[in-house]
């Protein structure tokens, strides 16, 4: 009770003055890793920054941070500093290219299921100072079907489910997909096919995918298109710079803009569920609950 005593607390201290600016909260997972879900976080989110998109993005994988490492970023405070309140997250986040912003996470950071009531209405109060800066938040989960994961993905509005044409792959975004539908209600899922070789490969990993769910969930899956397999993407990796800005007319990357020109079409929240706090809160109260 005391950590559901905090959120409260917190509300009453806030008063009526609740942010109410909409933010579109993105889970970005796949169930396993190699899928390369940290690319196509960067990469939408520079894409939707490029139409206007007031962008961050939030490295969610407590436990081996990378995105900062994918970028070249040099990072003195992360994620674990604010849950301490040593620092704000205006202090922790850090420019990226085009434009976006990242809240840096960092290896062996305490997981969200051991902090104490007081760090939960921190952290509350920690994003919801910057839910007026912001349009759209990535959150790049870790990898697997591990409690942080699903605590990210519960407490976001969209989930977006990476998945490449391999066996493992496939049933590892199964698991997650069951794991969230039926013990957390989660219902609906967008599906990204990563690294295929045709466009017809894309449809057919979501066909070998809906295959499965239909017949044994009861869930909606809708494919929000591929990103073609590419050389430009290995490479942009080496130089630690994402696709779409060191080769912005590769396959990769016009294929990461067609994305954002999707993502950027789904509707905003028009309730209290669409401000950035109730993100929080919602992550916060599934870590209490279990």
């Amino acid at each position: 009770m005391s950590e559901l005593y905090s959120l409260d607390a917190y509300r009453q201290n806030k008063g009526d003055n609740q942010s109410m600016h909409p933010v579109q909260v993105i889970a970005v997972t796949g169930g396993k890793g190699g899928v390369g879900k940290s690319n196509v976080s960067v990469n939408l989110a520079i894409a939707l920054a490029e139409m206007g998109r007031r962008v961050v993005v939030l490295d969610a994988d407590l436990g081996l941070a990378n995105i900062d490492v994918l970028l070249g970023l040099t990072t003195k405070e992360n994620i674990s500093n604010v849950i301490s309140g040593e620092a704000s997250l205006r202090d922790v986040m850090v420019n990226g290219p085009g434009g976006i912003r990242i809240i840096p996470a960092a290896s062996g950071t305490q997981a969200m299921t051991t902090l104490e009531p007081r760090e939960h209405a921190g952290l509350i109060r920690a994003f919801d100072s910057i839910s007026d800066q912001l349009d759209v938040l990535i959150v790049d989960t870790a990898a697997g079907i591990g409690d942080s994961v699903v605590s990210f993905v519960k407490a976001s509005q969209e989930v977006l489910v990476v998945v490449t044409d391999e066996p493992t792959s496939i049933t590892d975004a199964y698991a997650l997909i069951k794991l969230l539908n039926r013990d957390h209600g989660v219902f609906r899922f967008r599906i990204l096919a990563n690294m295929v070789k045709t466009s017809q490969d894309g449809h057919n990993l979501f066909a070998k995918l809906t295959k499965v769910t239909d017949r044994f969930l009861d869930v909606a899956l809708q494919y929000v298109g591929c990103v073609p397999q590419d050389d430009a993407v290995k490479r942009a990796v080496q130089r630690q710079r994402p696709v779409i800005e060191a080769y912005p007319r590769a396959k990769a990357a016009l294929a990461f803009k067609a994305l954002a020109k999707k993502v950027d079409s789904w509707p905003l929240p028009t309730t209290p569920r669409g401000n950035l706090e109730f993100f929080v809160e919602n992550l916060v109260l599934s870590t209490v609950r279990g």
